[in-house]
């Protein structure tokens, strides 16, 4: 599959549970929702994926984890917040080089209309 055509699902499954939730919600509630969208589409997803981190030639359990990783390829961060700030989407291009993936979206739920809180991510 196509990375747009990925994209687009992921991002059609966010807006469906968007739209049926509203804002307001833990992270949790959108995750545990969009992975059940997103499943149901056919496609692959892990959730809460161990993120370690490299250093040197030793790998770390730091306690990171990835929200979800769908088709092995695109990792979603998810976040129910107010207003983003600059270090969550340098988080998320941190954990596409961490994890060595291509492509990440960042969304955020606790928005009025969700295509306000999508940022899409290349590493």
């Amino acid at each position: 599959m196509q990375d747009n055509d990925l994209t687009g699902k992921i991002i059609q499954a966010a807006m469906k549970v968007h739209t049926a939730l509203g804002p307001g919600l833990l992270e949790s509630a959108y995750e545990a929702c969009l992975e059940y969208e997103l499943i149901k589409m056919g496609l692959k997803v892990e959730r809460q994926k161990p993120l370690p981190i490299i250093y040197e030639e030793i790998q770390l359990e730091c306690g990171y984890r990835i929200d979800l990783l769908v088709e092995e390829s695109v990792i979603v961060e998810l976040k129910a917040l107010e207003t983003l700030a600059p270090i969550h989407h340098a988080q998320l291009l941190s954990y596409l080089r961490l994890a060595g993936k291509k492509l990440g979206l960042l969304i955020n739920f606790h928005t009025e209309h969700l295509r306000d809180g999508i940022a899409r991510k290349i590493n």
